[in-house]
C-alpha cells in the first residue's frame, strides 16, 4: 500500500508557493524563525546550503513524530563578484543595490533541503547567471516605488517589471531566480515519493 505523504513548504515566499502549486502539488505552509546568518568563512554556496538545512531542521521534531511528513525548505542569495547581496531594508539601500547590479552579470543561487523519513536530508542547489542592462536612475526609482522589492534578495524580482525591461539574458534556470529550481525540485520530490495531486 502506498504511503500517504504530507508535504510542507517551510517558506512564506509567495513566489515559492506559486511555483510549487504550478508543479501540481498539494502542500501546507509552515514557518519557524531561524538564524539566517552563516559563518564568514563560508562561501556563498556553502552559506545558502547551511541556511536551507537550518530551515529544514527547524521541523525535525515534527518529522520524528510523523515519518510521512516531508519538509521542503529553501534559501536564495544573489552574488555580485564575491559579495553576497541580501534583502534591502530601505529605499536608499534598494537604489544602491540595483545601481551595483546595473550593467553587470551576477549569480543567483538557490539551495533546497528536504527533510523526510524522520531524519533523512536531501540537499540540492542551482545557480543561474543574470545579466542586467544599464539601468537609469528613473527606471530604478520607478521599480522600487511601484513594486516594493524589500522581501527579495538582490532587491528585485525577475518576474516583475524590472525583469521585463532590464534583464538582457540569463544562463540557467529561470525559476531558480524566482526562488525555487522547479525541475530539480520535481525530480527530488518524486524520488522521495511525493506525487502530484490528481485533477478533479
Amino acid at each position: 500500500m502506498e504511503r500517504e505523504r504530507r508535504l510542507v513548504l517551510a517558506s512564506q515566499s509567495p513566489r515559492r508557493k506559486e511555483l510549487l502549486s504550478l508543479l501540481g502539488y498539494q502542500f501546507e505552509v509552515k514557518v519557524r524563525e531561524v538564524d539566517e546568518v552563516f559563518p564568514e568563512s563560508y562561501s556563498p554556496l556553502e552559506g545558502v546550503i547551511h541556511i536551507s538545512k537550518t530551515k529544514a531542521f527547524a521541523f525535525k521534531d515534527l518529522c520524528e513524530a510523523d515519518p510521512n511528513l516531508v519538509i521542503l525548505a529553501a534559501d536564495t542569495v544573489v552574488v555580485l563578484g564575491d559579495r553576497v547581496i541580501g534583502k534591502p531594508q530601505i529605499h536608499a539601500e534598494a537604489v544602491s543595490t540595483l545601481t551595483d547590479l546595473s550593467g553587470q552579470s551576477h549569480q543567483v543561487i538557490t539551495a533546497c533541503s528536504i527533510l523526510h523519513d524522520r531524519d533523512q536530508l536531501t540537499c540540492y542547489h542551482d545557480t543561474t547567471i543574470v545579466k542586467f542592462k544599464a539601468l537609469s536612475r528613473a527606471e530604478i526609482d520607478y521599480y522600487i516605488e511601484h513594486y516594493q522589492p524589500f522581501d527579495k534578495a538582490g532587491a528585485y524580482g525577475i518576474q516583475e517589471w524590472i525583469g521585463l525591461i532590464g534583464i538582457e539574458r540569463i544562463q540557467g534556470s529561470y525559476t531558480n531566480v524566482v526562488g525555487l529550481p522547479t525541475e530539480k525540485t520535481f525530480m527530488h520530490l518524486r524520488n522521495i515519493g511525493i506525487n502530484i495531486a490528481e485533477k478533479n
